[in-house]
């Protein structure tokens, strides 16, 4: 089990070191007076520092050597 916890780590931290983030749109209303509505797509962005992936990846390696062979 912790082997396999331990590779799940490792595949997140080297996505999370090659894409920094992403970006999607979301459609939000501006003006709602009854009939009329008016709304635009704005842009969002998530982002997470370089070293989140790091430590992650450091973590699955970790986990995946110290675990046991049944």
């Amino acid at each position: 089990m912790n082997r396999t916890i331990g590779l799940i780590l490792i595949v997140i931290g080297i996505a999370m070191l090659v894409w920094t983030g992403f970006s999607y749109t979301k459609k939000e209303k501006i003006v709602d007076a009854g009939p009329i509505q008016i709304s635009a797509d704005r842009e969002k962005s998530v982002n997470w520092p370089p070293y989140a992936g790091g430590i992650i990846l450091i973590a699955g390696v970790v986990v995946f050597v110290t675990s046991r062979k049944k």
